[in-house]
């Protein structure tokens, strides 16, 4: 019994060295496309309670320890965040607050119901934007935990007494929901939610002195709903990706020497020998070297040939490895042309 399982053990690890990994980066394109007429930025703060919400807004802060101020710095922040990053985007002639745009939510911690088009059709019009971006949600979480780490001092004659120590800890969560109005297609470009989290730590002999030890926990959490605030701008920039690749390494002398070029990253010496085993009079060599020929390409930028060596891999050779490297392939495609598009903008 032990015998055949020890040989399934070597058989995977021998499979699984047929192949290695390699990373490399690619551009992808923004999570948001808006459209190229779209020149000048609306941004109004719609996170204010109603009346009708307004106890239990109160009561939230109280339970959560959040100071009074906080969520109202902290929405600027936010804004403030969205506006330079916007300003930052040169395909933007204008992007302005709507300070004066009185718009409440009903609900509190989650989205509120999207503003009707009739709304945000005369906001944009008696506010001369083309486009509304909307900070519908803030909230800030606060937790506090206490702990004892213990340990053990020297005292100055020489005697080692247990020391008793309080930490404090303190975790803000603060979480941000936009979304993004599109008056003249009627549609709302984007809806999204940014967590993050600060943590702080603060040591005493007593609790009450640990707590007290928690300073600037207020000026972080502007900081991080600040950085929240050009962290969603962000999502309109094209971004960069590392993504992995699996390409065979086993089959012939030209496959162990490219391995060894690639490693030192020689890639299109690589691609010669692999090139050379397209020939290769046996079926699954020559579907691996085009595997690899395909791989080689897309390292090189040529998408397309790159696409055109995997699936010859996959119809000729039935190398299964090329069928999800087809897809892969096929799916950059497509996001190019997104990609494309969003930099004529």
């Amino acid at each position: 019994m032990k015998r055949s399982f020890y040989l399934i053990l070597i058989v995977g690890f021998l499979v699984s060295c047929k192949t290695q990994e390699l990373y490399l980066s690619v551009i992808e394109p923004a999570p948001v496309t808006l459209s190229k007429d779209i020149r000048k930025v609306g941004i109004i703060n719609r996170t204010t309670p109603t009346e009708a919400t307004k106890v239990l807004d109160v009561i939230d802060k109280t339970l959560s320890l959040e100071g009074k101020e906080l969520d109202i710095e902290g929405t600027r922040e936010c804004i403030k965040g969205v506006t330079d990053e916007l300003l930052n985007n040169s395909r933007f002639d204008e992007v302005k607050v709507l300070d004066d745009v009185d718009l409440r939510t009903p609900k509190l911690n989650i989205f509120p119901v999207p503003l009707s088009w009739e709304i945000v059709s005369r906001v944009c019009k008696e506010k001369g934007t083309d486009i509304l971006f909307s900070l519908e949600m803030y909230d800030t979480d606060t937790r506090i935990g206490y702990s004892s780490p213990g340990g053990d001092r020297k005292t100055t004659i020489g005697a080692i007494l247990r020391a008793v120590e309080t930490q404090a800890n303190m975790e803000t969560i603060v979480k941000t929901g936009w979304r993004i109005y599109d008056p003249v297609g009627q549609i709302i470009a984007d809806e999204f939610i940014y967590p993050q989290s600060v943590v702080f730590t603060g040591r005493g002999p007593t609790p009450l002195v640990a707590a007290a030890a928690l300073i600037g926990r207020k000026e972080a959490v502007r900081e991080v709903s600040n950085k929240a605030g050009h962290g969603y701008a962000l999502r309109l920039i094209p971004f960069e990706l590392r993504v992995m690749r699996d390409y065979f390494v086993k089959g012939t002398s030209n496959f162990v020497i490219a391995k060894r070029r690639a490693r030192v990253g020689e890639w299109n010496a690589a691609g010669e020998l692999w090139e050379k085993e397209t020939a290769n009079p046996k079926p699954k060599i020559a579907g691996r070297a085009c595997h690899n020929m395909g791989i080689i390409n897309e390292i090189n930028g040529d998408v397309e040939t790159a696409l055109e060596w995997a699936q010859k891999a996959y119809i000729d050779y039935n190398i299964r490895k090329s069928l999800k490297y087809t897809r892969i392939l096929e799916n950059r495609l497509m996001k190019r042309e997104i990609l494309e598009e969003q930099q004529q903008q």
